[in-house]
């Protein structure tokens, strides 16, 4: 019964004596054409020695920005909450939790901000 692989297929590995050292030749990527003639090359930014890109700040400041602005600006507001209800006032104070609305002809109310599902201006309705 003959083997299921040819053996004249099989070569021999080569000797050591035949490998080389070989060096790694890397291109110089720099794109003539991409600059003007004797002008100074592109900035390159700097990345981190690990190579990754570094992460994204924690805080933007842009929810403190939108509260300061509507505070100033004593912009009638509408606040919707998870379940439904809608609460129109102006924003008079806020903090990292809360934030607190001033009604025309009721009663302040402080609203967490967990509870909010959206707010909009009065003025550009739903």
């Amino acid at each position: 019964m003959k083997d299921g692989f040819d053996s004249t297929a099989v070569g021999r590995a080569p000797e050591p004596e035949q490998f080389t050292s070989r060096k790694l030749i890397r291109p110089s990527l720099g794109r003539p054409e991409a600059r003007p003639e004797g002008g100074p090359a592109p900035e390159r930014r700097e990345r981190p020695s690990n190579g990754k890109r570094p992460a994204p700040p924690e805080q933007t400041h842009a929810e403190n920005f939108y509260y300061q602005k509507q505070i100033q600006s004593h912009t009638p507001m509408v606040v919707v909450l998870r379940d439904g209800e809608e609460i129109h006032g102006t924003i008079e104070w806020y903090d990292r939790i809360c934030i607190k609305v001033s009604r025309n002809g009721n009663s302040n109310l402080l609203v967490y901000k967990k509870a909010i599902k959206y707010m909009y201006k009065e003025s550009e309705g739903k």
